[in-house]
């Protein structure tokens, strides 16, 4: 096209124009790592990719459905199942994203989801936990008798990995999905929160021990093995009034623990040579009278076979230590069971009713100044799980939690 100084002047008068309107128009929305519901796009999972090694990876975020809820972690307490796992997977689920002693705060929600496994209302910003996903039967509720908790239920923390990722506490980000049970814990401060679950391991334990009508109040009563499960069967007992409690432990500093905790007398096991002279010094401690019930909260065979020598005839055991399998446990059934007869009760996990219990139990420790806050003794970051972990084996606190800020 032949261009004069009409059609030159025109076309620059056009291109000025173009670029005057591009300086003064809206700036284009510049994407970040959020969406327009201020809930980043992509989430921070704690994956055990290998025996004794986390890695932290970033997945996208997924799909609310009608019937999830999104949650933002806050914290998660490590397990002696995370502590197993992470150094044999004995599950065989690595890769896995692991964590079940968590809490966290609902950020969104699907339409169809109102109350929780209580029946009370769940709105964004509420705390919650998690109790388990009844893959048998997924309209089970917390006042069904068949509660399912020995077979027919899965665990956020212990599902094998997916498509979605977000299936453990071990993360800043979890997805509840539908069918899952949820509990509102608002009224809760977060240490709290952390301890439920392994709470509710022994509100069931200590449940199933008052079948037998032997745990009474003025039982004198043998915890052994004074980690966080022990220590928080003390508790438990102590709240229901039982003040004759005797703690074994091998660790002096989890003895002196345990009498913060509720127990009145302690025998470490390593001052004592054999089992006769082990199960004296409990006797001892007693006033000279064998327990009437004893509670086995090792994973020790060798624990388990004492425990016998410290319970009166006729007095009662709840064995809840071995969660996974740590070998045979020699006992005489005569001398040990049968000739004493002894009222023997295993205890596996929890159920929803227990669940409900425990937001009691704490409020009530809480409320006669039992400090189980201080069972929290390390708190780490995600990033810094290895070490977390590495910490818990080395038994250098208690309970060893991930926090997320």
């Amino acid at each position: 096209m032949e261009m004069n100084s009409a059609n030159v002047e025109a076309v620059v008068k056009q291109v000025l124009e173009s670029m005057l309107e591009k300086q003064t128009a809206a700036p284009t929305a510049v994407k970040t790592g959020t969406g327009n519901d201020g809930i980043p796009r992509t989430a921070h999972v704690a994956m055990l990719t290998a025996l004794e090694h986390y890695d932290v990876k970033e997945f996208p975020m997924p799909e609310v459905g009608d019937g999830d809820i999104l949650v933002k972690v806050e914290g998660c307490g490590i397990c002696g199942t995370d502590a197993h796992e992470f150094k044999k997977d004995p599950f065989g689920l690595i890769p896995v994203a692991l964590g079940h002693e968590g809490t966290g705060e609902i950020v969104k929600m699907g339409k169809n989801v109102k109350v929780d496994s209580a029946g009370k209302p769940l709105k964004v910003g509420d705390k919650v936990v998690t109790c388990m996903i009844f893959k048998d039967n997924p309209d089970i509720t917390m006042f069904d008798l068949n509660k399912q908790n020995v077979g027919g239920a899965d665990v956020y923390g212990l599902l094998p990995d997916d498509d979605i990722h977000l299936n453990g506490w071990f993360s800043d980000y979890i997805l509840i999905r539908e069918g899952s049970t949820v509990f509102n814990v608002s009224d809760l401060d977060l240490k709290s929160r952390i301890l439920i679950e392994p709470c509710a391991v022994l509100i069931h334990a200590v449940e199933r021990a008052k079948t037998t009508g032997i745990l009474r109040f003025n039982s004198r009563v043998v915890v052994q093995g004074c980690g966080p499960i022990g220590l928080i069967c003390i508790a438990i007992l102590r709240t229901m009034g039982i003040e004759n409690i005797v703690a074994v432990d091998g660790e002096q500093k989890r003895l002196d623990f345990a009498k913060k905790m509720g127990a009145e007398k302690s025998v470490n096991f390593k001052e004592f040579q054999g089992i006769e002279a082990l199960a004296k010094g409990v006797q001892d401690a007693f006033g000279g009278y064998p327990a009437d019930f004893a509670f086995q909260c090792t994973g020790s065979p060798i624990a388990h076979a004492n425990i016998y020598k410290f319970i009166r005839n006729g007095g009662g055991l709840c064995e809840l230590g071995f969660f996974i399998n740590g070998g045979d446990a020699t006992i005489n059934p005569h001398f040990d069971l049968c000739s004493k007869e002894i009222t023997l009760v295993g205890s596996w996990v929890y159920t929803l009713r227990d669940y409900a219990t425990t937001f009691d139990f704490l409020k009530r420790a809480k409320g006669i100044g039992l400090p189980m806050d201080e069972l929290i003794t390390h708190e780490f970051p995600l990033e810094q799980i290895n070490e977390a972990h590495r910490t818990n084996l080395a038994m250098e606190g208690l309970k060893i939690a991930i926090i997320n800020q």
